[in-house]
């Protein structure tokens, strides 16, 4: 299975629940970075298997957490269980970096193990299944570009995005999203708000006007190296710059992909002398088709 990467091309923070959670609007689209995941049957018990050495090879990793919630519902379905479970992840896509490769991930697990096993749970069964696993997981169950409220379970096909490449750069710097919300002043979000809000509906995403991401300026103040990577990468050529997510790695948006490597190449220096990790990569705007 291959796994794609995501980037916020949106990203509000509306509010925040008794619960905790934020409550949020973000526009979310899949690009074309991957992990590749091999599923192999076993005897018994899931096994991960990763050489990052910050990929987790136990059950806290989420793709081995999916197995075990999608085995324990084919069993209480009455569905064929899987007794055993090998998963090998040949890891590309940075961790902690604002891309979301452990919930793609895990989306890759659900969907492959519902495929072998003959489709047993539906779609809107699945989605429930990746909503339990976290927020960003039915995400990847839906493909394509989309816009996400609530806490980002609230999914809406997003249809009016036009192809861009995208040049990613992650500056090896691991982010805890859970620091980043912590931090969060709500109050000065809400104030800039008022200035820069964004109806969706019917609209189409405009670089230039529209990247917004509430949660960059909690992870530049910490790291100043996120505003020098959207410089080089506006000064390169990009129609617009931004982090993903709580960060750390930073896009730019190119209409071209040639542009975009063309970029790649004069940041190659920066990424030598600076321990950075370039990517390029388009966006995947539709929803794939799965025969």
């Amino acid at each position: 299975m291959k796994a794609p990467a995501k980037i916020n091309l949106f990203l509000r923070v509306t509010g925040r629940r008794p619960d905790g959670f934020h409550e949020l609007v973000s526009l979310m689209c899949p690009v074309a970075l991957y992990d590749n995941l091999t599923l192999t049957p076993a005897k018994q018990g899931i096994h991960v298997i990763c050489g990052h050495p910050d990929v987790p090879e136990d059950a806290s990793n989420l793709a081995d957490r999916a197995a075990r919630l999608f085995m324990e519902t084919a069993i209480h379905e009455s569905f064929p269980s899987v007794s055993g479970l090998t998963i090998q992840i040949d890891k590309k896509i940075p961790v902690g970096a604002g891309l979301g490769g452990g919930s793609s991930d895990a989306a890759a697990v659900l969907t492959a193990l519902n495929r072998h096993r003959g489709y047993p749970l539906s779609t809107a069964a699945l989605m429930e299944l990746a909503g339990r696993l976290g927020a960003d997981v039915p995400f990847f169950i839906q493909g394509g570009a989309a816009l996400a409220t609530g806490i980002g379970d609230r999914l809406e096909p997003f249809s009016h995005l036009t192809s861009w490449t995208a040049l990613l750069v992650y500056p090896n710097v691991a982010v805890s999203t859970a620091w980043v919300y912590k931090n969060l002043n709500l109050r000065l979000t809400k104030d800039e708000k008022k200035l820069r809000k964004f109806h969706f509906k019917g609209r189409f995403f405009n670089v230039a006007e529209h990247l917004v991401n509430d949660l960059e300026p909690v992870t530049a103040k910490a790291f100043p190296v996120i505003e020098e990577i959207k410089r080089l990468l506006l000064a390169h050529g990009a129609a617009g710059a931004m982090m993903s997510g709580s960060g750390s790695t930073v896009f730019g948006l190119f209409e071209t992909p040639g542009r975009a490597k063309s970029a790649y190449s004069a940041l190659c220096d920066n990424q030598r002398s600076q321990n950075w990790t370039l990517y390029v990569a388009d966006l995947l705007i539709h929803r794939p088709v799965i025969a």
